[in-house]
């Protein structure tokens, strides 16, 4: 399977981890809308929420609001989008379910805009290090 979210899960691609568990892990994205701009994944490939069974629903939608809180709480975020888009025509690009977890910051970023967060060297082990959360 030439997934790169599923290589992530695997090992095979580096990515700045902020929780993980038997069925879930959350990353920083890399093509960040804000600071802090976390994905929640499943570990098992599935293609979007059409596809995701109850239990797995639930429990990735309940390890967004914990991380949800973090980032919150440990950025000092003054609001969060919560978005997943699920089918090409609704924006997915990669076809493994993730949900975008993107803080917001009053005077700094727009709800809709498009620029990206580039990070500094060393800021997304720093970000990622602060937000760990352990269950």
């Amino acid at each position: 399977m030439d997934c790169i979210f599923c290589k992530i899960i695997a090992g095979e691609i580096p990515a700045t981890k902020v929780y993980e568990d038997e069925g879930v892990v959350a990353f920083l994205d890399i093509s960040a809308n804000s600071r802090g701009h976390t994905l929640v994944v499943p570990k098992q490939h599935i293609r979007n929420i059409l596809e995701m069974d109850d239990a797995t629903c639930t429990d990735l939608f309940v390890k967004v609001k914990k991380i949800a809180v973090a980032i919150k709480n440990n950025l000092n975020a003054d609001g969060l989008n919560i978005a997943m888009n699920n089918e090409k025509s609704a924006g997915q690009i990669v076809f493994h379910a993730h949900v975008h977890i993107i803080p917001r910051y009053a005077g700094v970023n727009e709800i809709f805009n498009r620029t990206k967060y580039t990070y500094k060297e060393g800021e997304m082990e720093e970000i990622a290090n602060g937000l760990r959360v352990k269950f």
